[in-house]
């Protein structure tokens, strides 16, 4: 099967069977979502949902979260992995918001990645879901995925994934495209025991057919 069928047949499945793909992060707005998905890193979605209501009530602006301690926010977020290093990078990043932007997330990956904490993943995360921009953030689970499915092959890193998906996958359809194989990674092709029995991708998957 050649690559751009591959493609075709794999996002035709998505379309037609996962039509509606959304992160399960939950917020409010531009702020709030890269908090949220800063402290999603190496990290579930349901832990970060329990702790970040409280979060955002107690430091509902940049500049409330500017003027707090690394310490208090710890404790709003120590359930999560790394909260310690998070803690610090959120005030970082909070600052660097007031004082850099006036208060206002950016909306381009490079002036993203000048905030504490924030990388490309991070970055790719905020633009697509918050400005439906055509960038493809590459986790554990896409990374899985893509290779499983013959999407990439060989790939030896995030970016190299990234840059694959990109090349083939519509531009106006990225930000969807996204969150179907994260979700598919979560919930089905997972990576000790792929749920290959109940997957309807498995007719176009390299993995499956290798076994």
């Amino acid at each position: 099967m050649r690559v751009s069928e591959r493609y075709k047949n794999i996002l035709g499945w998505f379309e037609t069977n996962m039509p509606v793909a959304e992160s399960e992060l939950q917020f409010l707005n531009s702020f709030q979502c890269l908090i949220a998905v800063m402290l999603s890193a190496q990290c579930t979605d349901k832990r970060v949902n329990m702790v970040t209501p409280a979060l955002f009530e107690a430091f509902p602006t940049p500049e409330a979260l500017a003027q707090a301690t690394s310490d208090e926010v710890f404790e709003y977020i120590k359930s999560v992995s790394y909260p310690r290093s998070k803690a610090e990078h959120l005030v970082a990043m909070a600052k660097r918001l007031v004082e850099v932007y006036d208060g206002i997330v950016p909306d381009n990956i490079d002036d993203l990645q000048t905030l504490q904490g924030v990388g490309r993943k991070t970055a790719n995360v905020v633009c697509a879901v918050i400005w439906n921009q055509p960038t493809m953030a590459v986790d554990t689970h896409i990374f899985r995925v893509s290779e499983r499915l013959g999407l990439t092959t060989n790939s030896k890193n995030p970016l190299q994934t990234e840059k694959a998906l990109v090349q083939y996958i519509p531009a106006d359809i990225i930000p969807k495209a996204h969150h179907w194989l994260l979700l598919h990674g979560r919930y089905v092709c997972q990576a000790r025991k792929p749920q290959c029995e109940r997957c309807g991708l498995k007719e176009f998957c390299r993995f499956f057919h290798k076994k």
